[in-house]
């Protein structure tokens, strides 16, 4: 069963499309990675695929790839603005598990005033409240996390597999095209104190994430560790590694 992949698929060859795509290094060990699960006729292989380029205006953009039968397909797709630009982060977690489906989407915001939401919220919450109709709010999620999201958030639990092929799968496409045409857009930043705070924005972001990545149990049950924070720190989010080798 490979239900991102035409997700995953499509990203990239609109992206190939639209921006002057190149590769990001991905470190060695994190390409591709393989266990094997379980016991007897419940024995599974899962494999995690990693994915990375960038462009002008987008310092990373990166998927991990989790395949390992029905019950266990993820991927999570960020993209990760250059510095120098004021453009929110694009995140996609789309979760299968044998509880069901967890599908989170957002243009995540470097900030919540007035000028911001306007730049970049308003012109999508049409679109949010289209695919919100089909695909309703899927409760409760940590306090702490709301700082992170849009209005435009898109959370929800789809009961049905073929939700998530169709209902989801639109929904994937208008927000990143929407995504894509705010970085057509966007110009850079000059302003000193400006630069400083989108950098701190990007690190409180960044150091969320990686500290509250609800993947860091799965591959440490499948991987170990060491490889998973290694694999969390010095490629998912890795912003301050960057920034030391600069």
């Amino acid at each position: 069963m490979t239900l991102y992949q035409p997700f995953l698929d499509y990203a990239i060859s609109l992206m190939q499309d639209q921006l002057s795509l190149q590769p990001y290094p991905i470190p060695e060990g994190f390409e591709r990675k393989e266990e094997m699960t379980g016991k007897g006729k419940r024995q599974q292989r899962v494999v995690t695929s990693s994915y990375a380029f960038k462009s002008p205006k987008l310092r990373q953009i990166r998927a991990a790839h989790v395949q390992g039968g029905s019950s266990l397909q993820v991927l999570n797709f960020v993209i990760f603005p250059q510095l120098n630009y004021n453009l929110p982060f694009f995140g996609a977690d789309l979760v299968t598990l044998p509880g069901g489906h967890l599908i989170a989407l957002d243009m995540q915001p470097l900030f919540h005033d007035k000028a911001y939401q306007q730049q970049y919220t308003e012109p999508i919450l049409p679109l949010f409240k289209s695919h919100q109709q089909h695909l309703p709010w899927g409760g409760d999620f940590p306090e702490e996390a709301k700082p992170f999201f849009s209005p435009a958030f898109l959370w929800t639990r789809p009961q049905e597999t073929e939700a998530v092929i169709t209902r989801v799968f639109s929904a994937f496409k208008d927000y990143l095209q929407a995504y894509l045409n705010f970085v057509e857009q966007a110009k850079p930043i000059t302003d000193s104190q400006r630069l400083e705070d989108i950098l701190q924005a990007q690190r409180r972001y960044i150091a969320y994430r990686a500290d509250k990545d609800p993947a860091r149990g799965m591959f440490t049950r499948l991987y170990g560790q060491a490889w998973t924070e290694e694999y969390i720190h010095g490629f998912l989010f890795d912003l301050e590694r960057q920034m030391v080798t600069v």
